[in-house]
């Protein structure tokens, strides 16, 4: 199994990564580069109408990946990041497409989970993490089932157990609209009584 630094270097050559996070085991490729986002693309199977999660280590990383980072979302963002809420926003222009599956927003994500977070934050650089499996397939929950899936088309598999994690609870916001997408461990009411706040 790889390391943290193994799995950086891997990423910054443009290749692909298994690696923990709060929910399963996700896909990483850096998200800047829109040649590796289309080798997940095509190595995962991504349905072209399914827009890929991104990681981000800290609320600077999120500000240069979105067009603006709106009053809303900034109060979302301090009270609950890191941790299980994905915002979806404005996306800024020169992303690669598939991030945000043609509706020019990206949902994006500072994880709780610590190596997760240390991945990011060492490549420097958002990383995608939709979860690592082919479509229609269950999500890999120990590293065995995602190597079983991907084997050698996966350059580094970093190992975290197994994961049982709840999904994150996914909110879109456009200007002051905010709108709950999926619910999750965040709920309606705390996500409300924050931007009342």
């Amino acid at each position: 199994m790889a390391t943290i630094d193994e799995a950086v270097a891997a990423l910054a050559a443009g290749e692909l990564v298994v690696f923990p996070t709060e929910s399963v085991y996700g896909m990483g490729a850096d998200a800047l580069s829109a040649r590796a986002v289309d080798t997940l693309v095509t190595t995962r199977g991504r349905e072209a109408d399914k827009p890929i999660l991104v990681l981000a280590s800290d609320l600077d990383m999120v500000r240069s990946l979105v067009q603006d980072l709106s009053p809303p979302a900034a109060r979302l963002a301090h009270r609950f990041w890191p941790g299980p809420l994905t915002l979806v926003l404005a996306a800024r222009a020169g992303l690669a497409p598939a991030l945000g599956a043609g509706t020019h927003t990206i949902g994006v994500r500072v994880p709780a989970h610590e190596t997760a977070r240390a991945l990011v934050a060492a490549l420097g650089r958002p990383v995608t993490a939709p979860s690592a499996n082919p479509p229609g397939r269950e999500p890999a929950h120990t590293i065995a089932e995602a190597h079983a899936y991907f084997g050698d088309r996966v350059r580094a598999y970093v190992d975290g157990g197994r994961l049982d994690g709840a999904v994150s609870t996914v909110v879109a916001i456009d200007g002051d609209r905010v709108r709950i997408v999926r619910r999750g461990p965040i709920d309606e009411t705390s996500i409300r009584r924050t931007l009342e706040e």
